[in-house]
């Protein structure tokens, strides 16, 4: 590759790389919440009986999972806590991986790449995450 066109992907901005990370994240937790949620009795007979979690009542984890499925979305949609709720589905994708579907890493692998860069990144710049950073930053050059 010449280098100009090395040059344009390198001036693409982080925060437009960690908003779209952030943005397909949520949309596959979300997703899947919202089929979970649809209809109870189907999750907890999947998580009885398919969804196999060691150590953790299939009730429990179907209540654990849909949660996070719940609740980090709008945190990555925000860019709100995104390193802490990027860590969280990263969690969970591991469980998915290692004790659900372990033929699944193709899917698991990409959604780990994301999760990976917004662990290590941060949300960027178009973030909430950003605004309370410069927020605190101007707080502690006042104060």
């Amino acid at each position: 590759m010449s280098n100009r066109i090395i040059r344009l992907f390198e001036a693409i901005p982080y925060w437009l790389v960690a908003l779209t990370a952030r943005l397909a994240l949520a949309q596959v937790f979300w997703s899947s919440a919202q089929t979970h949620l649809a209809n109870w009795q189907t999750t907890q007979y999947l998580f009885a009986n398919e969804y196999h979690v060691p150590l953790l009542p299939p009730g429990f984890a179907a209540a654990m999972a849909v949660t996070i499925e719940v609740t980090v979305p709008p945190l990555l949609v925000l860019g709100l806590a995104t390193r802490f709720a990027a860590l969280v589905i990263f969690g969970m994708t591991l469980v998915i991986e290692i004790f659900v579907y372990p033929a699944a890493w193709p899917t698991h692998i990409q959604w780990a790449a994301m999760m990976l860069v917004l662990m290590a990144q941060g949300a960027g710049a178009f973030s909430l995450d950003a605004v309370i950073a410069r927020f605190l930053a101007g707080r502690r050059a006042v104060g």
